[in-house]
């Protein structure tokens, strides 16, 4: 039975709920009429780079979907944290947001001495691309196994010299932790400033192996003048069928994948976090977008903000494990 009173709510009731209304609303406004400008994705590394592509492959889509330009500022330095924190420290108005990439969200808060933020605070949007793991070894390293690697390894004095893209980077932890998977035989790492530099010292033969993602080491495979071993998917990359995975070599709990999102400042309203993700997807809908990714040998993301965040969380928890286990440092 409804009573007088509940039947007819009090002014003072009617009031309260106009107070919550009005509080409520400029949120809501701002996510309605956003975006009203240009909007920037921020990038934390040099032009020319898998984040750079990502970010660009993605660029044109994204823009139709929102109805205004997305411009990409390129902010190179200290491993991506300079551009992580330039995005950290931006107002959380949608406007501003990173292309985040699984080293300097994932890996760096574990590598990086004194690091003063906390990439985790950054809200996850999507995912963009991901791309599996190659180890490479030199034409002149003759194992074709795991067993005859291993055995390899042992019989050189001084054990084996592998290259990364940089100290602490993805490539880095990648060899590590395949070290820690196969006995701890012994390795010493050669860092370079980026894979680039890093790919004409092995083909140069400076040193015997290399893990880097599938897009850098496609086109030196298929000119056959590096060798994949193994990759880090949990099935054979489309862009090397010829190439087992770990796991069908025997390395176990050794599935990795580089991958590259959008992230944006803490507190950016849910509903602008939401538009920006269905922008994302949209863009990865694009038969031609993601004819451009497959063809660099990665795999096309998508999916929502809440599956980005678990990718990103897993991924922080093992790599931490790894740098620790290895103590593996940016500056050495």
């Amino acid at each position: 039975m409804i009573t007088p009173a509940a039947a007819h709510p009090s002014r003072r009731a009617l009031l309260g709920g106009g107070v919550a209304l009005g509080l409520a609303r400029p949120h809501l406004a701002l996510a309605q009429a956003w975006p009203t400008r240009p909007v920037t994705l921020v990038v934390g590394f040099p032009p020319g780079g898998q984040t750079d592509f990502a970010a660009r492959v993605i660029q044109q889509g994204m823009s139709a979907a929102l109805g205004q330009p997305v411009v990409i500022d390129n902010r190179g330095g200290a491993g991506g944290n300079i551009g992580t924190e330039a995005v950290l420290r931006a107002r959380p108005d949608g406007y501003t947001l990173l292309a985040a990439n699984s080293s300097s969200i994932a890996i760096n808060p574990h590598t990086f001495p004194g690091m003063t933020i906390n990439p985790l605070e950054l809200v996850p949007i999507g995912l963009a691309l991901q791309s599996p793991l190659v180890l490479c070894l030199h034409p002149s390293v003759p194992a074709r196994d795991i067993a005859g690697l291993t055995a390899w390894i042992r019989a050189q004095r001084g054990g084996m010299d592998y290259g990364t893209a940089a100290a602490g980077s993805m490539s880095h932890c990648a060899m590590e932790l395949f070290r820690i998977r196969i006995g701890n035989p012994e390795m010493q790492s050669i860092p370079y400033r980026g894979s680039g530099p890093a790919m004409q010292d092995f083909i140069a033969g400076r040193f015997s192996a290399l893990f880097d993602a599938t897009s850098v080491v496609a086109p030196f495979v298929r000119a056959g003048q590096v060798r994949g071993l193994l990759v880090t998917g949990e099935q054979r990359s489309p862009a090397f069928p010829d190439i087992p995975t770990g796991a069908e070599l025997g390395v176990r709990d050794f599935v990795i994948a580089a991958w590259i999102g959008l992230s944006a400042p803490r507190g950016t309203p849910p509903e602008i976090v939401q538009r920006i993700n269905a922008a994302m997807n949209a863009a990865l809908s694009d038969p031609a977008v993601r004819e451009r990714i497959t063809s660099q040998g990665d795999e096309p993301g998508g999916g929502t903000a809440a599956e980005f965040d678990a990718l990103v969380k897993r991924d922080h928890a093992r790599w931490g494990e790894v740098a620790r286990a290895a103590n593996i440092r940016a500056d050495g």
